[in-house]
């Protein structure tokens, strides 16, 4: 059987959604560019500027520079291209859609016996990352299959047809579906017994296999924040955020996979395999700033961010249906089938990475009325520590073959 890779973390999945991977986490806490006109403008080095709503986001002690009562909206638009080039054809796909930046109030509250000290508090929204995309291949395969996952994935459980079709094995979404189809099935060749899937007997005989997948994500990262900032004579600002990350992240793929040669008495027509897999979930983290101005042209800033501990639930159903010709029928199941008639649910914790950030500033023509400065450079440094990442489980009493899996998926991230 050839060694078929695409797609192969969904050999992790369990009857318990058992989907987290190394991919999840980076997702989660890979947050591109998102802010104010003006925090998008300077590329995201907000880090010792402050002055602008981002900053709750950021450095909070940029928040110490309000004076007064502001609401601030900052609505985005985004353009995504994506080009996907398999088995030498290219396929190009278009998803636009409309971002939402930061947005909330900020209430600064001079000192009336001290004007150079104030405080300010802040109530901003803000969508961190967009999941929003669309992918699609398309094109003949001669080299692989994608039942033979399936297929692999049966022959390396060890188990017999009757455990893994019963609704208590842990693969729902994929061997079982495949068996029940008969997408895969096993065969004896020169008395040895092996698993086979339908498609691979046109890829024996040189026929290329005509293979379309396309998935559609939706969602996003969003961010609540709630924020304190004090300016002691314009000299020091510090800041404290209190954030409440939300997640909704949704996935619909579809996979298709027929037979191009026209020939009706070869056995196998075609399949088309969907994935619907969702995670959403809430958290809590911290972010803790400084601003220092020995001048009133220089500011250096410093601020650290907790990570965010998440409570997610990833949901997941799959179908499958298979139409063969050696009888000519079609079999269709759903994944729900082996889960006792319930979506596949998973309830787990995740730690994002701690975030570091150094920056400085000089301003030209410092000056109080901010509409009279000419020009700023600005430099932020920030360290990210991805792999200490971790997941663990919900459960309150997790059990071993639990604890064995997140071990061995921290362990991975880890090491990567």
């Amino acid at each position: 059987m050839k060694k078929y890779g695409l797609i192969i973390v969904m050999l992790l999945q369990s009857a318990f959604v058992w989907a987290q991977v190394p991919e999840d986490a980076l997702r989660f806490s890979w947050q591109p560019l998102q802010g104010s006109a003006r925090y998008m403008a300077i590329g995201g080095t907000m880090g010792s500027l402050g002055g602008d709503i981002t900053a709750a986001f950021v450095n909070p002690a940029g928040l110490g520079l309000f004076k007064t009562r502001e609401f601030s909206f900052s609505p985005s638009f985004n353009f995504r291209n994506n080009s996907v080039l398999f088995r030498d054809s290219t396929t190009a796909s278009q998803k636009n859609n409309f971002g939402i930046g930061p947005m909330g109030f900020i209430f600064g509250m001079p000192d009336p016996y001290n004007r150079s000290n104030s405080n300010a508090f802040c109530i901003a929204f803000n969508q961190n990352a967009s999941y929003n995309n669309t992918y699609h291949y398309s094109g003949l395969n001669n080299y692989s299959s994608f039942s033979e996952q399936f297929a692999e994935e049966f022959a390396q459980s060890g188990q017999s047809i009757d455990n893994v079709l019963s609704s208590n094995f842990p693969i729902p979404y994929t061997a079982a579906p495949a068996l029940y189809t008969y997408l895969i099935d096993t065969v004896t060749i020169n008395g040895v017994t092996k698993v086979k899937g339908a498609p691979e007997y046109l890829l024996d005989s040189g026929i290329a296999l005509k293979q379309d997948m396309s998935r559609i994500q939706r969602g996003g990262h969003y961010e609540l924040a709630f924020s304190y900032a004090s300016n002691i004579k314009d000299k020091w600002l510090y800041g404290v955020t209190l954030g409440v990350p939300f997640i909704f992240y949704h996935s619909a793929s579809t996979f298709t996979e027929s037979d191009p040669s026209g020939d009706t008495s070869n056995g196998f027509d075609r399949f088309t395999y969907t994935d619907d897999f969702s995670t959403n979930g809430i958290g809590l983290n911290a972010k803790l700033g400084v601003i220092y101005r020995p001048k009133d042209y220089i500011r250096l800033g410093f601020a650290l961010h907790t990570p965010s501990f998440m409570g997610l639930t990833d949901s997941r159903t799959t179908t499958l249906s298979t139409s063969l010709e050696r009888p000519i029928q079609t079999l269709t199941v759903n994944s729900n089938t082996f889960t006792n008639g319930q979506e596949g649910q998973s309830n787990y914790s995740l730690n994002m990475p701690w975030k570091v950030m150094v920056s400085g500033s000089y301003v030209f023509r410092e000056l109080e009325d901010v509409r009279r400065q000419r020009a700023f450079i600005s430099a932020d440094i920030e360290y990210i520590r991805h792999r200490a990442s971790r997941f663990n489980s919900s459960n309150e009493n997790p059990t071993a073959s639990e604890k064995s899996y997140f071990t061995a998926l921290n362990n991975v991230m880890k090491s990567n």
